[in-house]
């Protein structure tokens, strides 16, 4: 995969994908994965925006991006852009507002383009985490208690 940026996160690396004028994807790397700076003004540009918000949760990330999924997944990905930092929905909350199914809401999660700005890990299980990237134990659950800490986020059981 080719990557305009490789920035380092206290839980690995963060593959930055991106256009001129839009992020595309982030992308979750182990730690060993060499870092790369910035290949252009907008990778620069995200890069600052990321890199502010590792080192302080409560910095609102101001990046264009542009989303490729089916009209389900937009509804689900614009829905967790309104989920407060440090707050969270379960699946089926998140389900109920927008119409849809608590699994399809997973399914929608799970194909996040862009984790971190559209933030998926706000979004958890009835009674736990749920699962993190298509993965519902593991790392990327590591990556995803990190995330929820990082925004002062110390309880499982949803809020909000």
């Amino acid at each position: 995969m080719d990557y305009q940026a490789i920035i380092s996160a206290p839980f690995g690396k963060l593959g930055i994908r991106c256009s001129d004028t839009d992020l595309l994807g982030i992308e979750f790397l182990p730690g060993k994965t060499k870092s790369q700076p910035p290949q252009s003004a907008m990778a620069k540009t995200i890069c600052a925006e990321l890199e502010a918000w590792l080192a302080d949760a409560k910095h609102e990330i101001d990046l264009s991006f542009e989303l490729d999924g089916t009209h389900h997944q937009c509804n689900v990905w614009q829905a967790m852009l309104d989920i407060p930092c440090g707050q969270t929905l379960t699946y089926g909350e998140l389900a109920k507002q927008i119409g849809s199914s608590a699994q399809a809401v997973g399914q929608a999660c799970g194909s996040n383009p862009i984790p971190v700005v559209i933030p998926c890990h706000r979004v958890v299980g009835k009674t736990g985490l749920g699962g993190f990237m298509g993965h519902a134990e593991g790392d990327s659950l590591d990556i995803k208690r990190w995330l929820l800490a990082h925004e002062s986020y110390s309880s499982l059981s949803p809020k909000g």
